[in-house]
Order: C-alpha cells, then structure tokens, then sequence
C-alpha cells in the first residue's frame, strides 16, 4: 500500500499561523482561520500549527467551551488536513469523563489523530482549578521525524522535555505567550533547542484576549545550533519554511552531546 504524501520526503515544510483569536468565539475563529489559511496557504505544506485553544482564545470558560471529541472544532480540522492533505495541530479545551483538558491534537489527512493533554497548568493563571493535568510525554512521527508536542507553560520546564537518549527531531509548542513575559520566551525557545539539540518550533497568537492581556507573537523555529530559521513578532502571519533532516543528523555526529545526558525518571 502507498504511503500518504505526506510521509514521503526526508524535509519537513512547516506552516505556521500566528492568529489573532476572537475571543470565546468558536464560529468566527473557525470561519476566520479557514478563510486566511485558502488565502494564504499557496504550496504543498506537510504540517499546519495553530496556537493554543485556537477556537476561543486561552480561557478558563471550561464548562461553557470544552467539546467533545467528536466535537464541532475536531470536526473542522479534520476537513482542513483533508483538504490541505497535510497534518493540523493545535490546542483546543476538550471535555472527557467528567475532567477538562488542554489538549493540543494531531490530525492526519485520513482522520486519524493522537493527543497530548497540557503537563503544566498555569497555576498563576489558576489554570490548575479548571483543567486536569496531563501525565504522559508525546512523540508523533511525521516522514520520518519524530516530534514531541508541548503546550506554553511546558517550555519552562526542561526536564519533561528534554531529549532524553536522542527520543525526537523537533520539539513542536503551541501557546498562548503573553506580551509581559516575552524575553522569557525568546530566551527558552533557543536553550531548548541548543540543549536538546533538535529543531524547535513554537507558535504563539497575537492580539489582546478578553481580559486585556496582550499577546504579541514573536513565533519562531530555531535549529539544533541555536540559529533563527524563522521569527516573527508582533503580527499575525502565516508563512512556510522548511527544514532539513540532513542537517539535523549532521549537528548530532559532528557534536554528540546528547550521548553525555544524564538518565533519569520523572516520577
């Protein structure tokens, strides 16, 4: 059997989307998204990432917003990476047996997906009171690579993502980043990169939310060295790049230093 487009090639082209989210608002975030990504996506693309809870907004509004996962927003990006014939990931409030989550999905073109439920809750944001913490680490495999996905508040936090006995290629995080605390975002993103020695990818929303707070994106990929492959602050943007398998095997064997860490378990 053929395998899909989409698991061909050794390079990985990547299109972010650093959206402004209306807030709370499904419907108009949806219709909004598609119409900028007919317009703006204008190549074949393997991956399309969205912010963290791309359909409202970063909200403690659970009860109100959480969906099932046979919900109306599952639905939609299981179209889009049906008609973009490319995997869609981003986060969305999900309801399951009673609990809410921050679960960021992966959705292939056959309708096939897997999830990861956000680590770390922003307790300062009393994220904790609202939604249940997710305890397993997650690697996707997409032509080849092997990706980890993280949520915002997880890049803090090197040790539930490091790159422990050479487990993935590129450390993909959704976010909702506020303006306030953008040098911390700037400073992590590449130390995550550098220390892991893999590619990160990490995309953020732009605008003010509901409560005033100002996002104001500063999206990025950073490779394995350190260098910028591609940033943008300030406005939304949709744009695609790509990067290399090559180089990344190059990084490893001219500087092996992920064969020194130190093995350990996160209990």
């Amino acid at each position: 059997m053929e395998q899909p487009s989409y698991l061909k090639l050794s390079n990985l082209k990547i299109t972010v989307f650093q959206a402004y989210l209306f807030w709370e608002n499904v419907d108009k975030n949806l219709q909004n998204l598609s119409l900028r990504l007919s317009s703006g996506v204008k190549e074949k693309t393997d991956l399309i990432v969205l912010p963290e809870m791309f359909n409202t907004g970063f909200s403690l509004n659970s009860d109100q917003l959480a969906e099932e996962m046979n919900g109306k927003t599952m639905d939609w990006m299981a179209e889009i990476a049906r008609t973009y014939d490319c995997v869609v990931t981003g986060s969305l409030m999900i309801k399951e047996n009673g609990k809410n989550y921050n679960r960021l999905i992966w959705m292939t073109p056959e309708h096939e997906y897997t999830y990861y439920d956000k680590r770390h809750l922003f307790s300062m944001g009393k994220e904790d009171e609202y939604y249940t913490a997710g305890n397993e680490k997650v690697t996707v495999e997409l032509k080849g690579w092997r990706i980890r996905l993280a949520i915002c508040y997880d890049l803090r936090f090197p040790v539930w993502v490091r790159n422990q006995g050479d487990e993935y290629d590129l450390l993909l995080i959704v976010a909702s980043w506020p303006d306030q605390r953008m040098s911390h975002w700037r400073a992590l993103i590449p130390a995550r990169a550098i220390e892991n020695q893999s590619y990160v990818v990490a995309v953020n929303r732009v605008g003010h939310d509901g409560n005033q707070v100002y996002h104001s994106g500063h999206s990025m990929c950073i490779d394995p060295y350190g260098n910028t492959v591609y940033y943008k602050p300030e406005d939304e943007d949709l744009y695609t790049f790509s990067i290399g398998y090559e180089e990344l095997v190059k990084i490893r064997r001219t500087y092996p230093f992920l064969q020194d860490g130190d093995n350990f378990t996160i209990v």
